[in-house]
């Protein structure tokens, strides 16, 4: 299904249906709008009037991102997929913290991430670039591939189950790896450019696309942002091996900072875990925290408490230096 304006095209024993979403998405909920990838119920056409989208069914599995505006809403990218391809380009530098957001939306969302490098032929050591990256995608597939010399292509197709969605930045390869799999040009694609290696939107939509072997290819337009939305289990199979160590701080609420005792501190100074690692873990839990915070009241209202606790804790001190003088 492909949904969009107020229409949405759906997949029937009949062909492709064109049907209207009067009233479907909640305004004040946009995780519930119809989204690619979902089942719904249509109610059948009548004289003067096409079918109309009459409910959503649930979602076994659902891929949610943090909007890019100032809303506190999510957005979904995705609906009852069941492997989330990860594209991340080598003829770029690696950013391993863009890897490790996919990895905590693909993880959330209920599906089986597999991390495809792209654009093998235009890196000098795939590889070593591979290993490197597995370090961050514990329990992932991590494939090299390219489009251009056919390498990874059987191994990739042999790991895709199901409904196969594409996630990754614009210009790293999505569409072209695509139409690989698809076995022709369907997907639009484009070149990036030379000065930063990033690259246009090509993909304006998301649609559902059988593949030849079996199952469906979701394609997706390139993320820019890439915004944790109650993300939290994700997280933790995303930072698994750090998650395991926290088993053992002295501490059950251990921030892995200064506390004595910490398990994950001592595994980094003994060059077990990188510095890099810690502080990404970290900072996305604090991301991840601070929007759960935006949607909960009630935890919107114990944030705003606590920062009026110490605004007040600081007047009282302030006062007291004062009275000292």
């Amino acid at each position: 299904m492909r949904a969009g304006r107020g229409l949405c095209e759906a997949v029937t024993d009949a062909g492709i249906a064109r049907a209207e979403m009067p009233g479907t998405a909640d305004q004040n909920d946009p995780l519930s709008a119809p989204c690619t990838g979902d089942w719904a119920a249509l109610r059948p056409a009548t004289t003067g009037q096409g079918p109309l989208l009459h409910a959503v069914m649930a979602r076994r599995t659902v891929l949610v991102r943090s909007t890019a505006s100032r809303a506190s809403h999510g957005q979904v990218l995705a609906a009852n997929v069941d492997t989330v391809m990860l594209t991340v380009s080598l003829a770029a530098p690696l950013r391993h913290g863009r890897t490790e957001r996919m990895l905590a939306l693909a993880w959330e969302s209920g599906a089986q991430p597999v991390v495809v490098l792209t654009k093998a032929d235009q890196c000098a050591d795939a590889q070593s670039a591979a290993a490197e990256v597995a370090e961050v995608a514990p329990g992932t597939d991590v494939l090299v591939t390219s489009a251009v010399t056919g390498q990874g292509l059987d191994t990739l197709t042999a790991v895709l189950n199901g409904t196969i969605v594409l996630l990754g930045p614009s210009g790293a390869g999505k569409s072209t790896l695509g139409n690989q799999l698809l076995g022709e040009g369907r997907l639009a694609t484009g070149a990036v450019r030379e000065a930063d290696g990033k690259g246009r939107h090509t993909t304006a939509w998301r649609e559902l696309l059988p593949l030849p072997g079996g199952g469906v290819l979701l394609d997706t337009p390139g993320l820019r942002a890439i915004g944790l939305h109650d993300a939290r289990g994700g997280l933790e199979q995303t930072f698994a091996e750090i998650e395991r160590l926290a088993h053992d701080c002295r501490f059950t609420d251990c921030a892995h900072g200064r506390e004595p005792g910490c398990a994950v501190v001592a595994a980094v100074e003994a060059g077990e875990i990188p510095r890099r690692r810690l502080d990404s873990y970290q900072r996305l839990l604090r991301e991840n925290a601070y929007a759960a915070s935006r949607t909960d009241a009630r935890l919107r209202a114990g944030r705003e408490a606590a920062k009026k606790e110490i605004a007040q804790h600081l007047r009282a001190t302030y006062q007291f230096r004062e009275r000292q003088l």
